[in-house]
């Protein structure tokens, strides 16, 4: 995602600070004309990135998943900061329609409670996180609507659950099903990225917007601005 992301933004014409470890991310303290911090890493290292960057008054994008336990605390931190964070699990604006679909159409089967609702979600082998932040947003969107339903589960044998499967393969950019199912027929709902540009263009999209915003953001507040 960072060289799609870089190799988008130069295309742009932005110019790129680009870190790839802890020692050089402290080189950020002493560049004053940073407008904006992207940051796609790893579940152990998210926090302390988006910390320092709040510390530093830098607005800050992230997209990595696995720690979102710990958001709630990194609001609060945004908030005590007065800074900018904005989170997405997934940036891509495909995906982020297929949310609101996703939202829709529980509504609707709400109504249907023969039908049995689950999610699979495949990925790349080298995503460290299952089941994708993708697959969770989705599922707590369906739960929302979804009365007969209590959270997600991975591969949970539990009824009031929305059951999640992951599958990692080679070269597999993303894609997600959600199945409606009983004993008379099978209702799909799918989304397949064909590459990582369109995850990649939606966060550069996302940063070249988020400069002068302020407070806790995310696709909801960029979408409805640019679709306004």
């Amino acid at each position: 995602m960072g060289k799609t992301i870089e190799k988008l933004a130069m295309a742009r014409n932005h110019e790129i600070y680009k870190v790839d470890t802890v020692e050089e991310r402290n080189d950020l303290s002493n560049i004053s004309e940073i407008e904006v911090a992207i940051e796609f890493s790893q579940p152990d290292a998210a926090v302390d990135n988006i910390k320092f960057c709040l510390d530093h008054n830098i607005p800050v994008l992230s997209g990595t998943t696995g720690w979102l336990e710990q958001k709630k605390d990194i609001d609060q931190y945004c908030l005590n900061k007065k800074g900018t964070f904005f989170y997405a699990s997934n940036y891509s604006v495909g995906v982020n329609i297929f949310f609101r679909l996703n939202s829709w159409f529980a509504k609707v089967m709400n109504g249907f409670e023969g039908y049995e609702v689950s999610l699979t979600e495949i990925h790349h082998v080298e995503k460290k996180d299952a089941p994708s932040g993708t697959a969770i947003t989705i599922a707590e969107t369906i739960g929302e609507s979804l009365m007969r339903k209590d959270g997600w589960g991975l591969d949970t044998p539990d009824e009031k659950k929305i059951n999640i499967h992951s599958i990692r393969e080679n070269d597999a950019p993303g894609t997600h099903v959600v199945k409606y199912s009983s004993s008379i027929d099978t209702i799909e709902l799918s989304h397949t990225a064909h590459s990582r540009e369109g995850f990649a263009m939606g966060a550069l999209l996302v940063a070249e917007w988020l400069p002068e915003k302020n407070g806790i953001l995310n696709m909801g507040n960029f979408l409805t601005t640019i679709l306004s």
